[in-house]
């Protein structure tokens, strides 16, 4: 008699199966791989941009102003055309180019006198690494999920910090809320302080997780969209919000309030922080 059937352990159908299980997980990967790898290659090709220390800055400052042109666009729009105005979270207030120039001075002068050095230094402690193979896709998309996951604890905490201390909030905090309507461009319309803490926990996510570069600028996009879109004010049928079922995700509308009640959704994103903590609020008025 077989001692497989006598002991009832694994036969050789389970291995069998099993080998089978182990083909279709690295064919999974194996095609994920490969949709990514033409990017990467491509993105290989240029590889003294990628290590070059003023890749970073360059990247974060174009990717930002490209994203807020749609946005500023709208702004122009909004007071001479009805539908774009029915979009606006507060139809009453306009964005002046005075305001627009102030908040996308600070960026600048925050990205160059702080950031940039700190990227410089950590372009030196920390060499570039570029690895011949894409990351699969699936991997790519997890692992950007758990990094935004993780930034929007990160920022929900700090946030309310700095709003529950008044020291924090008088010295640091309040520049970002100078203006209760937000606009694009005041997405980066903060101190240094924040501008660099805010920083760091987007650039440390994806390190703790040993992400691939190409994960790390994927997450970096999405997160600077995100923010953008989070203070756009506008809330607009194509909206992220609108796409994340159960209302787990906040957008625009959240943060509006938050500008206009700021002992409301501390949050960048998410809401489920801002439930467990009670800071919840989804009406305006």
């Amino acid at each position: 008699k077989s001692p497989y059937v006598d002991v009832g352990g694994p036969g050789p159908s389970h291995k069998s199966s099993c080998d089978d299980e182990t083909l279709r997980l690295r064919k999974f990967l194996t095609d994920g791989r490969m949709l990514l790898q033409p990017l990467w290659t491509f993105l290989l090709e240029h590889s003294s941009l990628l290590h070059s220390p003023f890749f970073p800055i360059i990247f974060s400052l174009s990717v930002y102003v490209f994203f807020c042109l749609p946005f500023l666009l709208l702004d122009v729009l909004s007071s001479r055309w009805a539908l774009v105005c029915r979009y606006k979270l507060q139809p009453q207030s306009s964005i002046s180019w005075a305001s627009a120039w102030s908040c996308l001075a600070l960026t600048l002068y925050n990205h160059l006198v702080f950031i940039f050095p700190l990227t410089v230094m950590h372009w030196y402690l920390r060499p570039v690494h570029l690895p011949q193979q894409a990351p699969p896709l699936p991997y790519l998309l997890a692992q950007v999920l758990v990094c935004l996951l993780l930034f929007d604890f990160q920022s929900f905490s700090w946030h309310l910090l700095h709003h529950k201390v008044p020291w924090l909030y008088r010295n640091f905090h309040k520049v970002h809320h100078t203006y209760t309507s937000t606009s694009a461009l005041t997405t980066e319309h903060s101190g240094a302080w924040e501008t660099v803490s805010l920083g760091l926990f987007a650039a440390a996510n994806p390190l703790l997780l040993g992400c691939h570069p190409l994960t790390e600028l994927a997450f970096f996009i999405v997160n600077i969209w995100l923010s953008v879109e989070d203070h756009c004010g506008y809330d607009l049928p194509w909206a992220t919000h609108r796409l994340v079922p159960l209302g787990l995700y906040g957008g625009a509308r959240h943060h509006d309030i938050h500008h206009l009640k700021s002992k409301y959704n501390y949050a960048p994103y998410f809401t489920h922080w801002d439930r467990l903590a009670g800071t919840l609020c989804t009406q305006q008025d």
